[in-house]
């Protein structure tokens, strides 16, 4: 396995998800966030102790944004011959077989990617414990 070609440290500046105000009291509101548009609305107007309000500050290093917690950006790849793309590029990004593709294609694109020196996420899925013996 290549090991990634920038090892600089993510920093994330909030783990924790923005949940929409006052979610937390209706069963029937989803909590992902929704800007609060009211007109006195204390989390709009940003009062102090209130839920706050997701902005550009909280934005991930442009250098290390979409990078994996292993230093690599994820390829997506459906066929065996989407694993050629990444010929020269296996400091930089990790395969990750599509959640629709067989045992059988897994299992081609998964060899490919190791004689490539392809780091792969999601290799051990759809595997036969008979096959692994």
């Amino acid at each position: 396995m290549a090991a990634p070609a920038d090892a600089r440290k993510i920093v994330k500046k909030r783990m924790k998800k923005f949940p929409r105000f006052q979610a937390d009291r209706f069963k029937r509101m989803n909590p992902a966030w929704r800007k609060p548009r009211g007109i006195d609305g204390r989390v709009r107007r940003k009062f102090k102790g209130s839920t706050i309000i997701p902005n550009i500050g909280y934005g991930s290093d442009k250098k290390t944004r979409f990078r994996l917690k292993n230093g690599f950006y994820k390829f997506l790849v459906r066929s065996p011959a989407d694993v050629e793309m990444l010929l020269m590029h296996n400091e930089k990004y990790a395969v990750e077989i599509a959640h629709n593709i067989g045992a059988k294609k897994r299992k081609e694109i998964v060899e490919r990617a190791d004689q490539l020196r392809l780091h792969v996420t999601n290799r051990f899925s759809r595997l036969r414990a008979e096959e692994n013996q």
